[in-house]
């Protein structure tokens, strides 16, 4: 090629600035981030559990029971709880009194190794 001929891409040497791509959540920590920019999974069903403890009885036991029965769990008082959403475990917490409510704070996330 010769040298006063035009390339068929033009000048290559300049460095085209292109549009960058918007950044997904968690992408771009430096903008903050508010409830809005979450409200697609705002709908999302998820089933919470706190297990208190567990227990082992028969059938016939359990079919027995009646309102205001102890039933003896194998975690003792202040022990925490564990706190699983959709059958996985996240969290471990304990219960709190809120006003005549009970409820669960959150006092550990639990990192689970997907793999």
């Amino acid at each position: 090629m010769a040298e006063n001929d035009e390339q068929p891409f033009g000048d290559l040497s300049d460095t085209a600035t292109m549009e960058e791509p918007r950044p997904t959540l968690g992408e771009d920590d430096d903008q903050p981030r508010s409830a809005a920019d979450l409200e697609a999974i705002f709908d999302v069903p998820v089933r919470v559990s706190a297990i208190l403890g567990r227990a082992r009885m028969g059938v016939s036991e359990l079919l027995g029971l009646e309102a205001g029965r102890l039933i003896e769990l194998d975690r003792k008082v202040g022990e925490a709880v564990d706190i699983y959403v959709n059958d996985r475990l996240v969290a471990r917490g304990e219960v709190v009194l809120v006003e005549d409510k009970l409820g669960i704070t959150m006092t550990e996330i639990v990192k689970n190794e997907r793999g």
